[in-house]
C-alpha cells in the first residue's frame, strides 16, 4: 500500500490502539491490498478518552463494557450496581486500555 496512506492512518488513528501493537498495524497496512484500505478507514474505532468519560458518567450501568463488546460483563456490572461501586472505580483505570484492545481486535478482523 502507498506509504502516505499508511502514515496518514497511523497519525490519525494511532492513539486508538495499544502502543505495543502499532508496529504490527503498520506492517499489516504495508502488506494490505489497496481495495481494503477504505474499509479500514471506515471502521468505527472507539476513542479511549470518550470511553473514559462514558465510564465516569454512566459506567455503573455497565454501558462502557457493553460498548467494547463485553456484553456479559456489562450485564453483570449492571445487575451488581457496578460491583457496589468498586468495579466502577476499577474500570475508570482500565477502560482506556480495554478500548484500545477492542479497536485492535476490530482492526485485525478487517486486516486479516
Amino acid at each position: 500500500m502507498d506509504q502516505n496512506k499508511v502514515q496518514m492512518f497511523m497519525a490519525t488513528s494511532g492513539s486508538k490502539f495499544p502502543p505495543a501493537c502499532l508496529m504490527t498495524i503498520k506492517e499489516l497496512l504495508d502488506k494490505m491490498d489497496e481495495s481494503r484500505y477504505p474499509i479500514v478507514l471506515a471502521m468505527p474505532y472507539k476513542d479511549p478518552s470518550i470511553m473514559l468519560i462514558i465510564s465516569i458518567l454512566i459506567g455503573h450501568f455497565g454501558i462502557d463494557r457493553m460498548m467494547i463488546g463485553e456484553v456479559g460483563l456489562g450485564v453483570a456490572k449492571l445487575l451488581t450496581c457496578g460491583g457496589l461501586g468498586i468495579w466502577t472505580i476499577v474500570d475508570w483505570f482500565l477502560i482506556m486500555d480495554k478500548t484500545r484492545e477492542y479497536n485492535y481486535r476490530e482492526f485485525l478482523k478487517v486486516a486479516m
